[in-house]
C-alpha cells in the first residue's frame, strides 16, 4: 500500500494534497491569552467582548489583537461563517489543503472541521496532542505518559465519532505546545509525541516558548524519546529565532523550519514585547537565506490565523494571503516557481504522508 495523508473525511494519496497551509486554526478557545490594552487606548476596547471590530477601532485591534475579548472569541457563529468564507476563497485562488493545528487545551472542534471540509472541498487535516500547560484542565495535568501515548494513537488510528455519526481520524500530532522553561507536563507531551511518531511514522508539529533556546530544547527532548527529525516541524520561528545565525544553527537539525505568521505585522508584539515581529518582506528574506543554504526542502509557510481580525469579514487578510500577496514577493526576491511549489506542495506532502 502506498503512503497516504489522513484528512478528516478520509485518506488521500499524497499526490492529491496540492497547495497547503501547514499551520492554521478554524475554531479554538484563546481567551486565556487576553492582554490589557495600553491605558491611553482603553476606550477602543472598553466594552470587552461586546466591543465589536469596526472602522474606528480596527487599526488598534490589528496592533493589539489580544486586548480585544471579542477578537479572541474564535469559536462563535460569526467566526465560523467567516472561516468558511475564507477557506472557500483560499480554494478559489488555488489552495487545496489546510492543516488545522488546534489540540487539547484550546478545544479542537472536529464537527466543524468536517463541516468545512464537506462544504468547501478543501482537504482538512486535524491534529492531536496537548497545547501548553496553562490551557489544560486539572484532570488533564494528571495524565501519565502512557495515557498520552494511548490518546494520540487512538486519535490517529481509530478516530472519534462526531455528532453526524462519522468517525474522524487525525492526520498528525500538533501543535504540541510548550513554554520556556518547558514544564514537566509539556516535556511529557513532547515525549509522548515522539513515541507515537516512531510507531506510526506520522508528522508532528511543535509550538515553542518565546525564547530562542526553546526550539533547541524541544528537539533535544523529542530526539531522545525516539522521534524522527525528518517528520518534525518547528512552528513560529519568525517570532522565536530573531537573528539569522540562530536560524541557520537550528536548521542544521534537519527538521522543517516554519514561518507561519505571514500577515501578522505589528509594532508591539503583546505576547512578547521584547521581540521585534518581522514584516512579511523580512520573512521572505529569511526563507530565501535558508533556500540559498540548500534547505529548500525544509521550509514551510502559513498564517496561524487564530483571531477574528485576520479574517476578511473583519478586515483581515484571510487564508489566501500567502498566495495572493506573499508568493509574488517571493518571485521578485529570487525564488523560482519550482521552489515555491517545493515549499507549498511537496514539503507539506512529504511531512504529512504516513
Amino acid at each position: 500500500m502506498g503512503k497516504i495523508i489522513r484528512t478528516v473525511i478520509g485518506d488521500i494519496g499524497s499526490e492529491n494534497l496540492g497547495i497547503t497551509l501547514t499551520h492554521e486554526h478554524f475554531n479554538l478557545k484563546f481567551d486565556k491569552f487576553y492582554c490589557c490594552p495600553p491605558p491611553q487606548l482603553h476606550k477602543y476596547f472598553n466594552d470587552g467582548i461586546n466591543e465589536k471590530i469596526h472602522l474606528k477601532n480596527v487599526g488598534y485591534v490589528k496592533q493589539y489583537p489580544y486586548a480585544s475579548k471579542y477578537n479572541l472569541q474564535f469559536d462563535d457563529d460569526e467566526t465560523q461563517k467567516a472561516v468558511l468564507d475564507d477557506v472557500m476563497e483560499f480554494k478559489l485562488f488555488g489552495g487545496r489543503s489546510i492543516v488545522e493545528n488546534t489540540t487539547y487545551g484550546i478545544e479542537r472542534n472536529l464537527n466543524y472541521l468536517v463541516d468545512v471540509a464537506q462544504k468547501t472541498g478543501v482537504n482538512v487535516i486535524a491534529g492531536t496532542g496537548h497545547y501548553i500547560e496553562m490551557t489544560q484542565k486539572a484532570e488533564t495535568l494528571k495524565m501519565s505518559l502512557e495515557e498520552m501515548v494511548d490518546l494520540y494513537t487512538k486519535d490517529i488510528e481509530e478516530g472519534n465519532q462526531i455528532d453526524s455519526g462519522l468517525t474522524v481520524k487525525c492526520g498528525f500530532i500538533g501543535e504540541v505546545g510548550s513554554t520556556y522553561p518547558i514544564t514537566n507536563f509539556e516535556k511529557q507531551a513532547i515525549q509522548a509525541t515522539a513515541i507515537v511518531q516512531n510507531k506510526l511514522k506520522c508528522g508532528v508539529s511543535f509550538h515553542p516558548g518565546r525564547d530562542s533556546k526553546a526550539p533547541f530544547e524541544i528537539v533535544r527532548v523529542y530526539l531522545e524519546a525516539g522521534g524522527d527529525i525528518n517528520k518534525c516541524v518547528m512552528s513560529h520561528l519568525d517570532r522565536t529565532l530573531l537573528n539569522d545565525e540562530e536560524l541557520l544553527e537550528f536548521s542544521k537539525f534537519g527538521c522543517y523550519c516554519q514561518m507561519d505568521l505571514f500577515g501578522n505585522e505589528v509594532s508591539w508584539y503583546q505576547l512578547n514585547p521584547n521581540a521585534d515581529m518581522p514584516s512579511d518582506a523580512q520573512r521572505v528574506e529569511r526563507l530565501k537565506m535558508l533556500a540559498d543554504e540548500g534547505k529548500i526542502d525544509r521550509i514551510l509557510m502559513s498564517h496561524d490565523i487564530h483571531t477574528k481580525h485576520r479574517l476578511t469579514a473583519f478586515g483581515g487578510h484571510g487564508f489566501a494571503h500567502v498566495l495572493n500577496n506573499v508568493k509574488p514577493k517571493m518571485l521578485i526576491k529570487g525564488f523560482t516557481e519550482e521552489q515555491v511549489h517545493q515549499i507549498m506542495v511537496k514539503n507539506p506532502a512529504n511531512w504529512l504522508e504516513m
